[in-house]
């Protein structure tokens, strides 16, 4: 009983997180606008089994946000790298204020919507100069879907990333920046002292890319928590569920299910899990999930 109670919770509070975006996505399915737009929802577990407070666009560590403008309209995540706690640090903070940054941005027109590695920039360069020291790293992945030529604009820094599904097929995936094996490219502040003993990769080393949209396309923006325990192949399945579909309700059904299968994965032991693969890959001999943080953006394009 205690297990039932506990999963409900947990889920209740992950919907809630994205609930904000029905209620914009469900005007879409009374007008079809003439420019794209996304439809999206979002789904997230901390890694802590415990049921922790609530803070709207985190997950444990993992960050995220969505934005509109008349121009665009913007997703993005961030994984805050937890290491930090041993020196006192929330690994939580950079990820959270580098997105509401972005958010704050792109809602207020301060943005190139053709540039996503630009809008990463300009927030992080903000938290340099903040009046109050914001510590931490992170990776992130930010997409910009530009309305006037129905182009995708993406940047991606670490292990973090997004997936492009049109009819039943695989068309786009980001690729991972690793320093080495689970030590990814990350955007980071340290503390005075440390800079020389903490990895810090700058906004522009992100990697970008551009490609033209169609309607119904699926798009999955994730923190390493979902792709390090879903299998590719899964994840296509549950995305090609959602293909041309308007229904924010639909879509925040499969966005929970894949947040919620990645979750149990990441905590199965006999699992032979994508991040078990390429530890084997890189010499270390492991099987089982990779206990994390899990935020699961779901988008289709609606033309």
């Amino acid at each position: 009983m205690h297990t039932l109670w506990l999963t409900s919770r947990l889920l209740s509070r992950a919907i809630w997180n994205g609930i904000s975006n029905l209620s914009t996505a469900a005007d879409a399915n009374l007008q079809r606008k003439k420019d794209p737009q996304f439809i999206s929802a979002v789904c997230g577990f901390s890694k802590e089994r415990k049921i922790q407070r609530l803070i709207k666009g985190q997950f444990g560590d993992d960050a995220w946000f969505t934005a509109k403008y008349k121009t665009a309209d913007v997703l993005g995540v961030a994984d805050g790298v937890g290491g930090w706690r041993a020196y006192g640090i929330d690994p939580g903070e950079f990820s959270l204020h580098l997105m509401q940054t972005c958010q704050r941005l792109v809602t207020m027109g301060r943005f190139t919507p053709t540039n996503p590695s630009e809008l990463l920039a300009r927030s992080y360069y903000e938290l340099l100069h903040h009046k109050k020291a914001i510590l931490g790293s992170s990776t992130a992945c930010v997409i910009v879907l530009n309305k006037e030529n129905s182009t995708l604009y993406t940047a991606n820094i670490g292990d973090s990333g997004f997936m492009v599904v049109r009819r039943g097929k695989l068309i786009h995936k980001s690729e991972e920046q690793q320093h080495y094996f689970n030590t990814p490219f990350q955007l980071s502040l340290p503390p005075p002292g440390y800079q020389a003993n903490v990895l810090s990769d700058q906004p522009d080393s992100a990697i970008t890319n551009n490609f033209p949209v169609e309607d119904g396309d699926v798009i999955l923006v994730a923190t390493d928590g979902v792709f390090d325990n879903l299998p590719q192949s899964l994840l296509i399945k549950e995305l090609c569920k959602v293909q041309g579909e308007r229904c924010a309700t639909r879509l925040q059904t499969v966005a929970n299910s894949i947040a919620w299968m990645a979750r149990n994965l990441s905590f199965d032991e006999t699992f032979i899990s994508p991040f078990a693969e390429s530890a084997f890959a890189n010499g270390i001999n492991t099987i089982g999930g990779k206990p994390d943080d899990i935020t699961v953006l779901l988008a289709t394009v609606a033309i």
